[in-house]
């Protein structure tokens, strides 16, 4: 019994990605200053696909520059397009450095935009100011 190896299963069948019902999505570009993070859904909002600086493969202070930004956007745009997307509504949301480059990235891998949306959120009021010391 000892002497008996357990062996892989080597039957195993990889998931296939099915094609997009519609070619129109949605592309949501985080920025934060350490990072940017895109995500492509479908307008219902189901994933297609993301990527982030990290991903691409850069570290530490590196994610935080443009050029990451543009590359993770440009990787994230090459497998939804593959996918079937064609337009995309943009949704911005954060304050980092590379949204803008993000934005320019997707004309590059050739997606067309058809509405941009900044939705980061603002503070109306903002918080509470702390008590004064006694």
């Amino acid at each position: 019994m000892a002497s008996e190896k357990i062996q892989p299963k080597k039957n195993v069948k990889a998931k296939k990605k099915k094609k997009l019902a519609s070619p129109n999505g949605i592309a949501h570009i985080h920025s934060t200053v350490n990072n940017t993070i895109i995500t492509f859904t479908d307008e219902q909002g189901n994933t297609i696909s993301w990527a982030s600086s990290g991903t691409v493969g850069y570290k530490g202070s590196k994610k935080s520059t443009p050029y990451s930004a543009g590359q993770a956007t440009i990787a994230a745009a090459k497998t939804a397009t593959d996918l079937g997307l064609k337009s995309v509504k943009v949704k911005v949301n954060g304050t980092g450095q590379g949204k803008e480059t993000a934005i320019r990235s997707l004309t590059v891998a050739g997606l067309d935009i058809s509405e941009l949306e900044d939705v980061t959120p603002l503070p109306h009021n903002g918080c509470k100011p702390p008590k004064k010391p006694r």
